[in-house]
């Protein structure tokens, strides 16, 4: 097989003046065409700055190219639902033979790394989520959107268990804290049939384009979308925005106790394993992003007391804490 040729700037300046009428702006000063320079954070996509208002998206391989041609069909069936930004192309094809870009423009903004999200990027938070519960699965999939089913949070609590003991050992988290998440607890917070909704599955903080006054402005990278367990949408936001955040944003889109903990729970579990994982050379995430993500994943939030949840969910107090 062919190996792909590796980008460069000359290479994609190249593409880009092709699909760009050439400015001022655009060329960032240079009579060569744009300024395009990588960006740091950019997933498995190779990405780069187009001037001041473009990013150009390389998709690597034929399996993340058939997934981008499905994002730029999946972002226009979301707009009219989803209160946030979503990336809009001015230009999509092929890199290479077989490999696809999009050059999107650019959402202005920073990362949830950079700006803290306030109370109403909150609301922004559960506008999102509220919007996604909108969108009509049965159209989502036949933009070939996949249906996932949801993962067993207690296989994961077993994994997370003994990755904690791990971590206890090399003094990085106190392994009694996961005996918060009892086996009758990890039943109880199941997912329930019937509650599948479209999910962006990848919220993480550089997915989140938020503002200085801290409002979230855009959501970037649909690629992992899927249609499964909401819960795992507000797992991601727990990782991002912490969990107390999260929460409240779930709570304000109409989530019950019941996805809002499995979602804490999902969270707590996978940051406990990545940073094991880690620290023992099976992932290469940066260590200041997993303590971070550990950290939010940990914070207190009232919800706390896992007690028994009915089915309905109707065994919850005014303030949202399982009845006993």
């Amino acid at each position: 097989m062919t190996q792909a040729p590796t980008p460069t700037a000359d290479s994609l300046r190249r593409l880009v003046r092709t699909l760009l009428k050439e400015s001022s702006q655009d060329r960032a000063g240079t009579a060569a065409g744009p300024d395009v320079r990588p960006v740091a954070e950019g997933g498995e996509h190779s990405t780069w700055w187009v001037g001041t208002r473009h990013v150009l998206r390389l998709a690597p391989d034929r399996e993340a190219s058939a997934r981008q041609r499905r994002e730029v069909r999946l972002r226009d069936l979301l707009r009219p639902h989803v209160p946030i930004a979503v990336p809009a192309s001015v230009a999509h094809g092929e890199w290479a033979p077989g490999l696809t870009y999009t050059l999107d423009t650019r959402i202005t903004g920073g990362t949830t790394g950079g700006h803290d999200v306030s109370a109403v990027g909150e609301d922004d938070l559960a506008g999102l989520l509220t919007g996604l519960r909108a969108v009509p699965a049965r159209q989502a999939e036949a933009l070939g959107v996949p249906r996932t089913a949801p993962r067993s949070l207690e296989a994961l609590r077993r994994m997370a268990v003994h990755a904690a003991e791990r971590l206890g050992k090399a003094d990085e988290f106190d392994p009694a804290r996961m005996h918060q998440l009892t086996p009758p607890a990890a039943a109880q917070l199941a997912a329930q049939p019937g509650t599948a909704v479209l999910v962006h599955h990848d919220l993480k903080a550089e997915h989140l384009v938020v503002s200085a006054d801290g409002r979230v402005r855009g959501v970037l990278d649909w690629t992992d979308a899927a249609v499964g367990d909401p819960a795992e949408d507000i797992a991601g936001l727990a990782l991002a925005v912490g969990s107390p955040a999260a929460v409240r944003a779930a709570t304000l889109a109409g989530y019950g106790a019941r996805p809002c903990l499995r979602g804490l729970w999902l969270a707590r579990c996978d940051c406990v394993i990545r940073l094991a994982d880690r620290l023992e050379g099976r992932d290469d995430s940066p260590l200041p992003l997993l303590r971070s993500q550990l950290r939010h994943a940990w914070e207190a939030i009232l919800l706390e007391r896992v007690t028994e949840l009915r089915e309905d969910c109707q065994g919850t107090g005014d303030d949202g804490i399982p009845a006993p």
